[in-house]
């Protein structure tokens, strides 16, 4: 193992830094539906509008990533913005948290996507909005 890397490990201050912006930056889904339920977010869905209407976390709106800066106003500086992908490797959802935060809204990603929110953790998800 890379010796730099190893160090790392044992730096403790390093290691709080980047624990606290990974916590503070992302979410999971466990978490994204306490916050739907309490309606405590806006949540969107940066797939294709064909997926989107296939099926998508209750709640969420859909604004594919390619349209996202042409629909601000659909979105609120109020409210957390969380935003959801494909899966955990696709980076949709990122690109689309670079946009937003980039506009000042303040966004956080889920991780693992819609396929964490339907095959680990088996949620609801609606469908044809």
């Amino acid at each position: 193992m890379n010796e730099k890397i190893k160090s790392l490990r044992y730096d403790s201050e390093k290691t709080a830094c980047y624990f606290s912006k990974y916590l503070a930056y992302t979410i999971g889904p466990f978490e994204l539906k306490q916050m739907v339920e309490q309606e405590k977010a806006t949540v969107i869905d940066v797939r294709d509008h064909e997926d989107y209407k296939e099926a998508h976390i209750p709640g969420a709106i859909s604004i594919p990533k390619d349209e996202l800066d042409k629909n601000l106003d659909k979105l609120s500086k109020d409210n957390v913005n969380v935003v959801y992908c494909y899966n955990q490797q696709c980076h949709l959802g990122a690109e689309a948290c670079l946009i937003l935060a980039e506009y000042t809204y303040p966004v956080v990603l889920m991780e693992g996507g819609f396929d964490v929110w339907v095959n680990n953790f088996r949620f609801a998800t609606a469908n044809g909005e």
